[in-house]
C-alpha cells in the first residue's frame, strides 16, 4: 500500500516519516456492489482513497430522479469535501457500483496530521486547486463540448465508468437521455 499512499500524497514538502505518519491513520474497507457508503442529509466523517472498484456520487433532482454527479475509479479520493470540512449534511449520496477496496481516514485523525505537519497542508492546498480546475473544465466541457465529445472524453480517460457503470449514470453524468447516448454510442461504434 505504501506505492498507493505516496501516489496519493505526493507533494515535495511530505518527507518519508511524514507519509509513513499518513499512511497509517488509513484503514481498510470494503464495500459491496450496491452499498450506500454516504446517505444525502448525513454528516460525513471520513474520505476514502479507492484502491480498486468504481463508485459513484449522485442526487435527486427536483422530479426526483437520480442525477449522478461524479464517478471515482481506482486511486481517487473519495469525498464529498462540503460535508466533510463544514461539517454539514450531505446534499450527496455515495454508492458503490462494483465491490471496492477503500482506505477510510477519519476526519479527527486528518484534522490532527493536518494540524501536525506543515507538507500535509501544502498537500491539501494542492489537492483543492487541483479539483476546482477539474470542477471548472468539466462545467465548460458540459456548455462547449458536444454530447458526443463529452462522452469520448470520458472514455479516454476513465474508462472503467463505461464498463461497469448503468447507461443510465453515465447519461445523466454527461447531461443527456439514455436514448442520446445509446445513439452517441452506436454511433461510435459504426
Amino acid at each position: 500500500m505504501d506505492a498507493l499512499f505516496k501516489k496519493i500524497y505526493q507533494h515535495p514538502l511530505l518527507s518519508a516519516d511524514d507519509l509513513e505518519a499518513i499512511a497509517a491513520i488509513h484503514q481498510q474497507v470494503m464495500f459491496t456492489k450496491g452499498d450506500i457508503i454516504l446517505k444525502e442529509g448525513r454528516i460525513a466523517n471520513e474520505y476514502y482513497i479507492l484502491q480498486n472498484g468504481l463508485i459513484r456520487a449522485f442526487v435527486y433532482n427536483y422530479d426526483g430522479d437520480e442525477i449522478t454527479t461524479d464517478f471515482f475509479t481506482d486511486n481517487d479520493l473519495v469525498i464529498v469535501p462540503t460535508s466533510l470540512f463544514q461539517r454539514s449534511p450531505s446534499q450527496e449520496s455515495l454508492q458503490a457500483l462494483t465491490d471496492c477496496v477503500l482506505w477510510k481516514v477519519e476526519f479527527n485523525e486528518f484534522q490532527q496530521l493536518f494540524h501536525r505537519l506543515p507538507g500535509f497542508i501544502e498537500w491539501g492546498r494542492l489537492w483543492f486547486t487541483t479539483q476546482l480546475f477539474v470542477l471548472k473544465q468539466r462545467s465548460l466541457d458540459i456548455i462547449m463540448e458536444t454530447a458526443t465529445n463529452r462522452y469520448l472524453k470520458l472514455l479516454q480517460q476513465k474508462p472503467q465508468i463505461i464498463q461497469y457503470a448503468p447507461l443510465k449514470q453515465i447519461a445523466s453524468y454527461l447531461g443527456v437521455t439514455d436514448t442520446s447516448l445509446s445513439r452517441i454510442r452506436k454511433d461510435i461504434t459504426a
